[in-house]
């Protein structure tokens, strides 16, 4: 029998705050005892599917702390006390195991109920510390595999590079690049592990693909067959990269951002040649020192020679100014806590990043240097890069959706063309919450379509976590239609969830992909819908076609276009 998540009630009483009584304060709990074997199946464990919501040091991000212990001062004066090993054992194996309706998953399907008694053990004795990363450590990590002297001065394969998918093939530290006209798999790269994302040069050649065990790839779309080229370790723990875009810099400079340690790096462009490594310790919006402030996202601005740079504990969004690396110039924007994802609006001077455990976007006016508004939203935002489109009764809006909270918010952003000036009243606020269900990580849309897609791959009810749901723009009072991609894929029904995940648009915005990412030994794909019908065009499977999750068109990804 499958059970239920637990509540959103339940999962904050057992995972934090509330307090503890005294008295299992002072009965001094004891962690359970694990020997040196266990301890490391369990640190691979978390770092591979926890550390990225509830961090290395356990302190809480997206996802709950997960201290054995822990206290805070509330605004009001009062101290507060929690931690895991108050909640138990039992507890502590049913919440991994059922999940939350707060947007944490059931990992009863994933892990077996040894791991997640061994898990339930882990967290409940004190964090490892990883150790610290230098800029010496990074330089030896670097590797150039075919030199920029040697690589092709012309595009040698006759693929329409413009229109290919960069696909995470997560569980095998892997890329496929598939070419979208055809559908076909024209090279599957070794890279890092769990792909976060994929970012493409400014000229659309290069593809920079960072793995969340740090590792930075460069690959080289115009080889014959597509292959890395350089690599780096930037780090333990990563998530972001991205190149410099603004005109004159275009591809000269790389940075990508660490979460453990807290740091990122700035590189050559053409060869990841590490130049500048910048920490991020320091200060949050509340006053308070954090010791892992994490760099959640990163996005280059085509307006200045800026990167955005967002950390996520402290709530600080860095304009990083990379005119002069020597003299490296930064403007800190206070906003709120935790900085996570985010997207340009569409005149692309305005960068909403969601702020997921304050419930707010914060929107900075890059051509300002500010910010420019905090807006509050429905529980646990997660837009990824969001989604733009004109509301037919508020003019252009950004749209995000949310883990905890069934709606879709959207939010109404500035426009300098004079036909837009009736909505200006509207600017930075709310306007809309269309009904979704919770679990949502993705939406997206393309200025040459009509429909507005979101999915649901962490909602609890297995039919939601398999379908997507799409909206007409011109009503978006109920979905036109929620499409089951588990079923239209037409690959064997399985106990385990085959999750729908990440819609993208093809180049010319007539085809969206969705990734349907089942377990490591489930046959997964990408399911190619008909933007206008609706319809399945292709389901792409293969043997090698592993746990595929995001996907980045080169052109949409290049251009910002979603």
């Amino acid at each position: 029998m499958k059970f239920p998540r637990l509540s959103s009630i339940a999962a904050v009483v057992m995972l934090s705050g509330l307090a503890v009584p005294a008295m299992a304060q002072d009965a001094k709990l004891e962690a359970p005892a694990m020997t040196a074997a266990e301890k490391e199946a369990a640190k691979k464990i978390y770092f591979e599917r926890c550390a990225g919501c509830h961090g290395v040091l356990r302190k809480g991000a997206t996802g709950k702390n997960l201290e054995p212990h822990w206290s805070k001062v509330g605004a009001d004066g009062k101290k507060t006390e929690g931690g895991t090993l108050a909640l138990g054992q039992s507890r502590l194996e049913k919440i991994i195991g059922y999940g939350t309706d707060g947007g944490m998953v059931n990992f009863d399907d994933i892990l077996t109920k040894e791991e997640l008694t061994l898990m339930a053990k882990y967290i409940q004795n004190p964090p490892d510390v990883p150790p610290e990363y230098s800029l010496k450590e990074t330089m030896d990590s670097w590797k150039v595999m075919v030199p920029v002297s040697e690589r092709p001065t012309k595009q040698m394969n006759k693929i329409n590079l413009s229109n290919v998918f960069s696909v995470t093939l997560r569980d095998t530290g892997e890329v496929a690049l598939i070419d979208g006209d055809t559908k076909e798999i024209r090279s599957i790269v070794k890279t890092g592990y769990a792909v976060h994302i994929s970012r493409m040069s400014a000229s659309g050649r290069y593809v920079y693909v960072i793995g969340r065990d740090g590792r930075l790839s460069l690959i080289d779309m115009w080889m014959e067959k597509p292959a890395v080229v350089a690599e780096v370790k930037i780090g333990f723990d990563a998530r972001s990269v991205d190149t410099s875009k603004f005109k004159g810099f275009e591809d000269k400079y790389a940075i990508a951002g660490s979460y453990w340690p807290p740091q990122f790096v700035i590189m050559d462009g053409d060869t990841l040649k590490p130049r500048k490594v910048v920490g991020t310790r320091g200060m949050t919006v509340d006053g308070e020192y954090h010791p892992e402030p994490r760099v959640a996202s990163i996005v280059s601005s085509f307006i200045k020679p800026e990167w955005v740079v967002n950390i996520k504990e402290t709530g600080q969004i860095l304009l990083v100014d990379y005119s002069d690396i020597e003299n490296l110039k930064t403007t800190t924007i206070a906003s709120a806590k935790f900085l996570h994802d985010g997207g340009w609006d569409a005149s692309k001077r305005y960068f909403l990043v969601a702020a997921n455990a304050s419930n707010k976007i914060a929107a900075v006016d890059t051509k300002l240097g500010k910010l420019a508004a905090l807006v509050d939203v429905a529980k646990i935002p997660h837009p990824g890069r969001g989604a733009n489109f004109v509301h037919p009764q508020y003019g252009p809006v950004w749209a995000t959706g949310h883990l905890g909270a069934d709606v879709v918010t959207l939010i109404s952003t500035p426009s300098d063309d004079p036909k837009f000036k009736k909505y200006k009243q509207h600017n930075w606020k709310v306007v809309q919450e269309i009904k979704h269900v919770p679990g949502n990580l993705f939406v997206k849309t393309h200025p040459k379509s009509k429909h507005f897609w979101a999915d649901a791959p962490q909602n609890p009810d297995k039919d939601l976590a398999e379908s997507v749901a799409v909206w007409d723009m011109a009503d978006l009072s109920k979905p036109k239609a929620v499409l089951n991609v588990a079923k239209d894929s037409g690959l064997p029904e399985t106990k385990a969830v085959k999750r729908a995940v990440h819609p993208e648009y093809s180049k010319d915005g007539k085809e969206v992909w969705i990734s349907l990412w089942g377990g490591k030994t489930d046959q997964s794909a990408i399911v190619v819908y008909d933007d206008v019908t609706l319809k399945v065009k292709k389901v792409i499977t293969d043997p090698k076609m592993i746990t595929p999750t995001g996907k980045f068109n080169v052109y949409n990804t290049q251009h910002d276009i979603y």
